[in-house]
């Protein structure tokens, strides 16, 4: 059976573009992965320390019929290609690629491995608004409508991209 899931896609090593097209690609083409959609790119500053690049994010609607624990791993072989570096205490730091399963079909998943819907999820201006490009009246497994959580975030660290490469005015 296939399930509906959204993948966070964040970047802020190297040509951040360059490296969210080319995991867009990389869902594209895998095998067990249908990409359905993706939205618009976006620019934001970094959680967690602030000396480092800003980050370039986007969410992509995918479908598949892998577990959600295969579809994981499938991410982390995407960010390992990207020469993602997993380094022990080092939580919000820079990175090439970052690939975060968000939502998988209506699940709610509680493992040390893998937690679904993301706990961060609406906390993260980066992911709730181009999330709701996708899906403007998600309401997530546990019953809370993804647009109060974009109600209660402000938005103003972030950016939609032009032209893939200019910042446009902040999105309030």
């Amino acid at each position: 059976m296939e399930t509906r899931c959204y993948i966070g896609i964040g970047s802020n090593l190297g040509d951040a573009v360059a490296n969210v097209q080319s995991a867009l690609e990389q869902l594209s083409i895998h095998q067990q992965l249908k990409l359905d959609e993706y939205s618009r790119l976006y620019s934001s500053k970094p959680h967690g320390p602030q000396n480092q690049p800003d980050y370039v994010n986007a969410v992509a609607a995918i479908t598949t019929e892998l577990p959600a624990i295969d579809l994981l791993h499938a991410l982390f072989h995407i960010e390992n290609n990207h020469g993602r570096e997993r380094l022990p205490n080092q939580h919000w730091g820079p990175r090439t690629l970052d690939l975060d399963l968000l939502l998988y079909g209506d699940s709610i998943i509680d493992e040390p491995d893998l937690k679904v819907p993301h706990p961060y999820l609406c906390e993260r201006s980066f992911v709730v608004y181009p999330l709701s490009e996708l899906n403007p009246g998600l309401t997530l497994p546990n019953g809370t409508r993804l647009q109060n959580c974009k109600n209660q975030l402000q938005g103003d660290d972030l950016f939609v991209l032009e032209n893939l490469s200019h910042p446009s005015n902040p999105i309030r």
